[in-house]
């Protein structure tokens, strides 16, 4: 279904690319998500904690997100994909209920370029049970996240494609902008931590939200705006790495795009 934009004169729409965990959202979708999945399967909370304790581990040991998150989706194997969707419901309803999730002044932003009349991108390293969930409450126009493979309604705990992580963010920035040709004049690029550096760079235009020590140096040496950070949320957890490791290479398959709506899939090969 078509969306009826409002009037915007003679402005030209921009594409305006937000990361969501961290700068769209007060808390990381995966790990949030992780605590009430193990929950909601009746594991003992010691469950949570181990892989907590695992994943931090691999963060000083200095492995990559990408492998991180390889990680990540390889506990999922074998959960039928139907249970982990009703699962992610019931989490985001209560992420809802709780009227902290997305970040204030980020929000703000979304909804400014909305009235606009821009074409709103979110990218995240999470996986659709989620991230559709998060894109159809803000109704955004696409969304690129990493995809977990499912076969015969399980998830094997393999990926269909390379994480949405470093450099495959700024590939999806140039992807987009390449298919909706749009010039570097009006992308727009919203981030909080300095392994979405590429993506910021790739858009040419951004704003930090809040932003870690390194990123928030590089908006000041850039001239980017920067919005308040907010206060994390109580028993925050840090299982992924930001910006641990080396970078991710640039994905040689082709990463999930998605549309919000059933309106059209798109699948573009890297060159």
């Amino acid at each position: 279904m078509k969306r009826t934009r409002p009037d915007t004169g003679t402005r030209a729409a921009r594409t305006v690319f937000f990361e969501v965990d961290h700068a769209l959202t007060t808390s990381p979708s995966p790990q949030a998500f992780l605590r009430h999945y193990l929950a909601a399967l009746g594991r003992p909370a010691t469950e949570f904690e181990e892989r907590r304790r695992k994943f931090k581990a691999m963060a000083r040991l200095g492995c990559s997100t990408e492998l991180t998150l390889r990680t990540y989706f390889a506990d999922l194997a074998g959960a039928r994909a139907a249970t982990v969707s009703a699962i992610a419901e019931e989490w985001f309803r209560k992420e809802q209920e709780s009227g902290t999730y997305y970040h204030p002044h980020a929000l703000a932003e979304l909804r400014r370029h909305q009235v606009a009349g821009d074409h709103l991108v979110l990218l995240s390293g999470s996986f659709p049970a989620c991230l559709h969930l998060i894109a159809a409450d803000l109704r955004a126009d696409e969304v690129w996240c990493t995809e977990p493979e499912i076969r015969q309604g399980h998830y094997t705990g393999a990926l269909s494609r390379p994480p949405m992580t470093g450099r495959a963010k700024a590939y999806a920035v140039h992807s987009v902008a390449t298919r909706r040709r749009t010039a570097p004049p009006r992308l727009l690029a919203y981030a909080a931590r300095h392994a979405d550096l590429p993506m910021l760079r790739a858009a040419g235009a951004a704003v930090v939200v809040g932003g870690d020590r390194l990123l928030r140096a590089t908006a000041r040496a850039n001239g980017w705006r920067q919005l308040p950070s907010v206060p994390l949320p109580p028993d925050p957890v840090q299982p992924f790495p930001s910006g641990a490791g080396r970078a991710p290479s640039t994905p040689r398959t082709r990463p999930l795009l998605s549309t919000t709506r059933p309106r059209r899939t798109h699948d573009q090969l890297v060159p």
